[in-house]
């Protein structure tokens, strides 16, 4: 199992090295970084311009093979991914952000496996009864509405409910409520409340794509023989789904984990800027708004990371649950 699982990280690290660098190439076809000077009035120099960007190591006249070559090196040899068009070092940026994007996607990726297979489950037992019908109109509707309008969504309903109830029972807007009096106690609940939509609003993403799956994937063991074989041994109906027939259905979910998880990546990063979070989402979208190539290479790393690690735990689950992949 432990080879097994250091193959599958070795791959996860190479293709997340090759998204990392194409990441930095391509932001260096595309984005401009000189345009946000061109526009100043006064407007620098060229000669001052191309001494900023050669500072940044992000200078469109020098080639991007040696551009990257460049940051490669420097990357290797000081663990630096450069400095963003703020004179700021991205990997310090990137230390203030991560925590609060961490803390969003851990909570939020959580809940919706744990609730998406649960519903799974429980809509492939009562396949075609009120509830089944009901939870997948639910969850193809929440499938079909974009991360930014059911974040909205959220915040209405909550504003009805603390309107209902005189008081800010859910708040919403940032991390914390700033300039806050008390003990630790009271900054804790008061994180608590503004993390509270973030983590519904994302787990309510995931646990409708994990859902769907794992109903699929349950339904397509609830005859086979090794259930009857159970049920013949005396084991209740109940029994033999959850012994047999729950941990079959778990292996190929847990593989549909490792390649969704982009996909909520995607969605916290929407989520962060609905609920003005200071993550690493808010990091990528003002790199991309800014041409700041160093930033946006940051953030792609971070994300390939996280995308490394997912897959590595897929795997090691997939071990657990699967023990011909032990052989």
């Amino acid at each position: 199992m432990i080879g097994f699982v250091v193959k599958r990280f070795i791959n996860y690290a190479i293709l997340s090295a090759i998204a990392t660098l194409s990441a930095y190439i391509l932001a260096s076809v595309i984005l401009n970084p000189a345009g946000r000077y061109l526009g100043r009035n006064p407007r620098p120099s060229d000669e001052t311009i191309n001494a900023i960007l050669d500072g940044l190591g992000v200078n469109p006249n020098t080639p991007v093979i040696e551009r990257l070559w460049t940051w490669l090196v420097t990357l290797v040899t000081h663990g630096s991914l450069g400095d963003t068009i703020h004179n700021t070092s991205v990997v310090s940026e990137m230390a203030a952000r991560a925590g609060t994007s961490l803390r969003l996607l851990i909570l939020g990726t959580l809940l919706a496996a744990i609730v998406g297979v649960i519903i799974g489950v429980w809509g492939a037992v009562r396949q075609y009864k009120v509830s089944d019908q009901t939870l997948s109109y639910a969850s193809f509707i929440i499938l079909a509405t974009p991360s930014f309008v059911l974040g909205i969504l959220l915040m209405i309903v909550a504003t009805a409910l603390n309107g209902f109830l005189g008081i800010q029972l859910i708040s919403f807007t940032g991390e914390y409520t700033a300039g806050l009096d008390g003990g630790w106690w009271i900054h804790f609940w008061d994180r608590a409340a503004h993390l509270l939509l973030p983590t519904i609003s994302l787990a309510l993403i995931g646990a409708a794509g994990y859902s769907r799956y794992q109903r699929s994937a349950m339904l397509d063991v609830l005859s086979a023989d090794y259930i009857r074989t159970a049920r013949s041994k005396g084991r209740t109906r109940g029994s033999a789904l959850v012994r047999h027939g729950v941990r079959v259905a778990l292996i190929p979910m847990s593989t549909y984990f490792a390649y969704s998880f982009a996909t909520i990546l995607a969605g916290a990063a929407v989520t962060e800027l609905v609920f003005s979070w200071h993550g690493m989402g808010e990091f990528l979208f003002q790199a991309i708004q800014q041409s700041d190539i160093n930033a946006f290479t940051g953030a792609v790393l971070f994300n390939a990371i996280l995308v490394l690690i997912a897959g590595t735990l897929s795997d090691v689950v997939y071990a657990a649950l699967d023990p011909r992949v032990r052989v």
